[in-house]
């Protein structure tokens, strides 16, 4: 059975409602639905499973469009928590992957957001180089990432409130 794409955007529906749509619909549109209701909410609204979805969603749809240098200036929020979010829906390799981006980096666990986008904007050209060597063992998707978060979010459901 050929699965078709989602809806454009979130309507409204239960968790139960988006996971009984996952014969239907593609992973990734299931869980786009899920990140979008969960980008509606206040950060001090998100529960730490929430989190490891916004997390994850946001390191895949900013290195797929720009890279890793593109996450940390972009999503700087979910840096520090990344490895971990990937470690947690059962990504080791990617999550290896992101920490040595994350090493590149020079992220420290008390940088704020700003300093985040800063030592990523000013990044020197060697850096750079190993960040674009980092997003192509990315691209190469050594785990399903969509599958493994979505297995993550009907394990986390009780927990996980659109």
């Amino acid at each position: 059975m050929t699965q078709k794409s989602f809806l454009d955007k979130y309507s409204g529906q239960t968790l139960a409602e988006l996971l009984a749509l996952t014969d239907t619909y593609r992973e990734d549109s299931i869980i786009l639905a899920i990140e979008q209701a969960l980008q509606s909410k206040a950060p001090a609204d998100v529960a730490p499973s929430e989190r490891v979805v916004l997390a994850v969603e946001a390191l895949e749809r900013e290195v797929n469009n720009g890279g890793y240098n593109q996450f940390f200036v972009n999503e700087p929020t979910y840096a520090r928590d990344i490895v971990a979010a990937l470690t947690q829906i059962g990504c080791p390799e990617i999550a290896r992957i992101t920490r040595d981006a994350t090493d590149v980096l020079g992220l420290r666990p008390d940088w704020t957001d700003e300093q985040i986008q800063a030592a990523a904007a000013d990044m020197a050209d060697d850096g750079d180089e190993r960040l674009g060597q980092l997003d192509h063992q990315f691209f190469e998707y050594p785990e399903p990432i969509e599958e493994r978060l979505l297995t993550f979010v009907r394990a986390n459901a009780a927990e996980i409130r659109l």
